[in-house]
């Protein structure tokens, strides 16, 4: 089968369309036939070594994914050949960006029959976040305030539908081009981050502060004292911590998004339901995706970009 890997970490350069052998699913586990796989920043960062997830090399990147199960190892329930399904693979393993794929069966949901099973592959991991961040890092319950930096991106999105949808009053930062987008989120109120100091804007104190913008650690600490006494401030911003206020009981928390099969298909369901718009940019193809890699490494991706097999 075709295949996108990397033999060495380092630039985009690494990537090599080449043929590897078809994998075999072992016990516990099912081999996808491909609709598609998603970017993800964190795909560059593997390839290029920069985070601390250790990986035996020749790696395949793209650790969301999409397709049909095509075969099934022994003791696998519940997933069967031919069904339509959507997965967050674990980093450190082979992923999408190949025709086939195998992976645990308890890591791959049914997929939303709602939208075109390929853009479904730009669902999981940042839906996920977006979840995490809010309800298990966050806390957020309905009635209170939620302040996300930085809504304007996909994950950002999410993050409105879902805090609004659980009763909270958001409060959104983004820039002109993106504020239609985050209002028909559901922003309650949007900050123009490219007009206003978002200090200056916000009123009354948050419950929660969802950090997802690449704000320098001075800006971040800055925003603590929008965030009530006991509240919360969230960021997914790996390589920096987020700031708090012990003396006012302000934790923090970082997000590195984990698997979670019961909360995946919940979301799956919120797509099917209309609650939740799967994002997708540009579809490109597997032989693009080095291309796609060195335009990452220059400036970031807009959007969200799923990769399909040729």
């Amino acid at each position: 089968m075709k295949a996108v890997r990397f033999h060495e970490v380092g630039g985009p350069e690494v990537l090599r369309y080449e043929e590897m052998a078809l994998p075999i699913p072992a016990a516990g586990q099912v081999r996808l036939r491909v609709a598609a796989s998603a970017f993800n920043a964190a795909d560059g960062g593997m390839r290029g070594g920069l985070l601390p997830i250790p990986v035996a090399l020749p790696l395949v990147p793209g650790y969301d994914v999409s397709g049909i199960v095509d075969a099934v190892g022994d003791g696998v329930d519940g997933v069967a050949v031919g069904d339509a399904v959507i997965g967050f693979l674990p980093m450190d393993r082979d992923g999408g960006a190949a025709e086939y794929v195998v992976a645990a069966a308890d890591a791959v949901v049914a997929a939303p029959t709602s939208i075109p099973l390929p853009d479904a592959a730009a669902l999981p991991s940042v839906a996920l976040t977006a979840w995490q961040a809010l309800f298990d890092d966050g806390r957020l319950e309905a009635g209170q305030r939620v302040l996300v930096v930085g809504a304007g991106g996909v994950v950002g999105k999410y993050a409105v539908r879902l805090a609004k949808r659980a009763g909270a009053h958001v409060v959104a930062t983004a820039s002109p081009r993106s504020t239609d987008a985050v209002r028909a989120a559901g922003a309650d109120e949007i900050v123009d981050r490219t007009e206003t100091r978002v200090l200056d804007a916000v009123g009354e104190r948050v419950d929660v502060l969802l950090n997802l913008a690449p704000i320098d650690p001075e800006e971040f600490s800055a925003l603590v004292p929008l965030v009530r006494d006991g509240g919360t401030v969230v960021s997914t911003t790996a390589w920096m911590p987020a700031p708090g206020d012990a003396d006012r009981g302000v934790r923090s928390a970082v997000v590195f998004v984990l698997p979670n099969r019961a909360r995946l298909a919940q979301l799956v369901a919120l797509v099917d339901e209309g609650a939740l718009h799967v994002e997708v940019s540009r579809r490109i193809r597997l032989t693009e995706l080095p291309a796609l890699h060195a335009e990452a490494a220059a400036g970031p991706v807009p959007g969200k970009v799923v990769v399909v097999p040729a």
